[in-house]
């Protein structure tokens, strides 16, 4: 049923969208299974209980992803969405209740952490990717899947305003109307001598394996390994300090906030469309 259903999907959402929605949506079909009751059509009473089963060890972020997953899953397959029925939302609010709305965030990577660890970075071929992959990530404030697309050609100058990068598709440009994101001196410098040094083009990020071979495109997966490599390098007290993908956005944002910026201006920078999603990143912090 799952393949069925999801073949009309196919091309009209990111790649990561679809693996999470086909994931979500296995989940609860399965649990349906096990309850001896169809996953579709589905009703509000089979969707709250849903709920209630979820939040004896599932965290509260994800059991909201997995019912708007579900929610966006139903509508477009011309079934009754009953997630915005209300025994659903009272389900979620005794959800909430029960487990909170914390949510882990991620370690900020923010601008004095950054230029230790650009110290970190030695002459060979990580070194000349991991800086890169530092700067690129904390300009840009990019999400991890979105920092392994960029690509050298994205790279531009405008004339009297610098060097800048080429956003050509994001978790909320899903249909590549692109954005240019300026970038120093410094992270143009970074990826001229990468792609120079190595004989590079196509994707900037790459692999780079222990002989120093460089590869095809990094997995997005990676960037956590890789910068907290670089953090337990540095020996003290920083590397208590677990880093992810998502610490450039989170340090670039408060270092952005820390400098007096508007919450108009970091959510541009971010690509935040709502104010809800950035405050999400600040509030904690």
């Amino acid at each position: 049923m799952i393949d069925q259903l999801f073949e009309k999907f196919d091309g009209a959402f990111a790649e990561n969208t679809l693996r999470a929605y086909r994931s979500d949506f296995k989940q609860y079909e399965l649990w349906c299974a096990e309850k001896k009751q169809p996953s579709l059509p589905a009703t509000a009473d089979l969707i709250a209980e849903y709920v209630d089963f979820m939040s004896i060890e599932s965290k509260s972020a994800t059991i909201r992803r997995r019912i708007n997953s579900l929610g966006t899953i139903f509508k477009l397959s011309k079934h009754p969405d009953p997630t915005k029925e209300p025994e659903v939302i009272l389900a979620l609010k005794r959800m909430h209740r029960k487990i909170g709305r914390h949510q882990h965030q991620a370690t900020p990577l923010t601008r004095d952490i950054l230029d230790q660890l650009l110290e970190k970075c030695t002459n060979d071929a990580k070194g000349y990717r991991d800086r890169v992959l530092l700067l690129l990530g904390y300009e840009t404030m990019r999400r991890r899947s979105e920092l392994c697309n960029f690509r050298f050609e994205d790279v531009t100058q405008i004339r009297g305003r610098g060097h800048a990068i080429r956003l050509m598709k994001s978790k909320t440009d899903q249909e590549g109307v692109s954005k240019l994101i300026p970038i120093s001196t410094s992270l143009y410098s970074s990826i001229s001598d990468w792609k120079n040094k190595y004989q590079l083009d196509g994707v900037i990020l790459r692999s780079v394996d222990r002989y120093g071979k460089v590869g095809g495109k990094l997995n997005s997966g990676s960037i956590g390994g890789i910068l907290n490599r670089l953090n337990n390098m540095l020996g003290e007290d920083l590397n208590l300090c677990y880093f992810s993908g998502h610490s450039f956005r989170v340090g670039a944002a408060i270092d952005l906030l820390e400098a007096g910026a508007s919450l108009e201006t970091i959510m541009l920078r971010g690509g935040w469309r709502s104010q809800d999603n950035a405050m999400n990143y600040l509030r904690s912090w």
